[in-house]
């Protein structure tokens, strides 16, 4: 195979044009099925330029990561580029052979960890000799990595120097005692540590991959250029070299627990500006008041200078640059959250601010001119959500991980577009306790 590259950047260039055609979207058919092995399998035909992603999900994040071992998830994953076994017929190939073999094929296989998600990721042309050995290769490597004692030894003093450095900025203080006091003994407020580090090895390392990473547990999401026998093919090489049969439940976490009253934590640090964070613990991905928290969300503090935190701390009174207010949910309650920095000297008067505005807004909800300029933004902006093959990649690994309907894309503007104010106002008072919520300020006076 001849400039593999160049045939990417023209094959990108393709669906530039291809995405901003106003009929390209107009409807996203989203098949899924169950794989031979167990997996679910999530697919969008894609067939006008010849590439096709991949995204390999599995509940192995962080949260599956042991008391003392935080961070052993991502740095499995990571581990991962570090070099493949040998197998019957294949020889073992090591961390450079491995890149020069993805960079011969012009592809590329990623691997990561979030709170919930151990993540696997492919990219590759879809000429059946290049799908071919990409979706060989990504297969070895996420199947039989060889996580060799010598790259961890390597890697680890790297690891933990950039701890240490994060360690002196403001920033990074006030999210770890903010995550802390939100989420206390539940693995979302854990941060890796230097201890932790030194506590994980290799064989740490093999033994989560070999407990989780199996292909019944995997739930595929597939864009591009194929069709479903293609798609079922594929996945059957990308899955032959994990452990198959089937797979017991997924023991169970435990929730995060709610507040039972106000936490606030004043932090001395030298920093030029303070740092203020006040939130709690809010939703589930599955709660049903989803789209209205999205909405009103949008216009307490996550529509930029139209917001209501902004107009009122930056635009009327210059306490701050940006302050912003965000919901992340997951599969247990991920935070609500305003942020912001200020002058040291200002930082009681922006809290003060925040916190009446947030119970003003929670009481009473949005006015139904910023409902409807919150509305006209979000379905405006919409087509950006899904206008490249990695967003829409990322949009359908959504719907496959947390279990949303099948049209849940085509649907969205019209869920947007009926929540009204008094969603809104009953959504906040279900979600949100004004009164005992987690409130961090670094460097405040």
């Amino acid at each position: 195979m001849t400039f593999p590259f160049l045939r990417i950047a023209l094959a990108q260039a393709a669906l530039a044009l291809l995405l901003f055609t106003p009929s390209a979207r107009a409807a996203l058919p989203i098949e899924r099925w169950t794989h031979a092995t167990g997996a679910q399998l999530y697919l969008v035909q894609s067939p006008g330029i010849p590439m096709v992603d991949v995204q390999i999900d599995f509940d192995a994040g962080e949260r599956r990561s042991p008391p003392g071992k935080t961070g052993l998830a991502g740095l499995m994953a990571s581990a991962t580029r570090n070099g493949v076994k040998a197998a019957p017929g294949l020889g073992a190939l090591d961390e450079n052979a491995l890149g020069e073999a993805w960079a011969d094929l012009g592809a590329s296989f990623t691997a990561g960890a979030g709170n919930d998600r151990l993540t696997f990721s492919l990219r590759s042309l879809s000429y059946p000799d290049v799908l071919a050995q990409a979706t060989a290769l990504a297969a070895r490597q996420m199947g039989e990595p060889a996580f060799p004692d010598k790259l961890w030894l390597r890697d680890r003093p790297k690891m933990l120097a950039s701890i240490q450095e994060a360690n002196t900025r403001p920033a990074t203080v006030a999210a770890r005692a903010y995550g802390a006091a939100v989420y206390g003994s539940h693995p979302y407020g854990r941060e890796t540590t230097e201890a932790d580090l030194n506590n994980i090895s290799t064989a740490d390392m093999q033994a989560l991959h070999a407990r989780w990473v199996r292909a019944c547990y995997a739930r595929i999401s597939i864009v591009g250029a194929v069709d479903r026998p293609q798609a079922d093919t594929l996945v059957s090489t990308l899955l032959a070299r994990l452990p198959q049969g089937a797979c017991a439940p997924l023991p169970p976490v435990d929730e995060v627990q709610p507040l039972i009253q106000s936490v606030e934590q004043r932090i001395a640090f030298d920093a030029a500006q303070a740092h203020v964070l006040v939130g709690q613990p809010g939703i589930k991905r599955s709660s049903p008041d989803f789209f209205a928290l999205l909405v009103g969300n949008h216009i307490l503090g996550g529509g930029g200078f139209t917001a209501r935190l902004t107009e009122e701390l930056r635009e009327k009174r210059g306490l701050t640059y940006g302050v912003y207010s965000s919901f992340a949910p997951a599969l247990h309650a991920g935070a609500f959250t305003i942020s912001l920095q200020t002058r040291p000297d200002q930082a009681q008067q922006a809290l003060d601010l925040v916190r009446s505005e947030l119970a003003r807004f929670v009481a009473q909800g949005p006015t139904d001119k910023e409902l409807q300029a919150a509305k006209d933004n979000l379905i405006g902006g919409f087509a950006l959500r899904i206008d490249t093959n990695r967003k829409l990649l990322d949009n359908v690994a959504n719907i496959a991980w947390n279990d949303l309907p099948l049209d849940y894309l085509s649907t969205w503007t019209d869920q947007v577009q009926r929540i009204s104010a008094q969603d809104i106002r009953e959504a906040f008072a279900r979600t949100l306790t004004p009164q005992t919520m987690v409130t961090i300020v670094l460097g405040g006076k």
